[in-house]
């Protein structure tokens, strides 16, 4: 069963930046459902497997945001 996961990411201040998280996590394998809130500055999405979500913040990362909570 799918786990939800969110994610508070810290540097997101407009639709493209929106964007880019969500190619990012997108490219994760593993992951399913993300969507990205500016207002709340968060990332929510499903996974399978616990050790997807090190990967989904390794990704936001490499795309030059900050993970500031998991």
């Amino acid at each position: 069963m799918a786990e939800r996961c969110e994610l508070k990411v810290a540097g997101m201040n407009c639709m493209h930046c929106a964007g880019a998280v969500t190619r990012a996590v997108e490219a994760v394998s593993g992951t399913d459902n993300v969507m990205v809130s500016l207002e709340g500055a968060s990332v929510t999405f499903e996974v399978a497997d616990d050790g997807v979500v090190e990967r989904v913040r390794r990704a936001i990362t490499a795309a030059g945001y900050s993970v500031t909570s998991v």
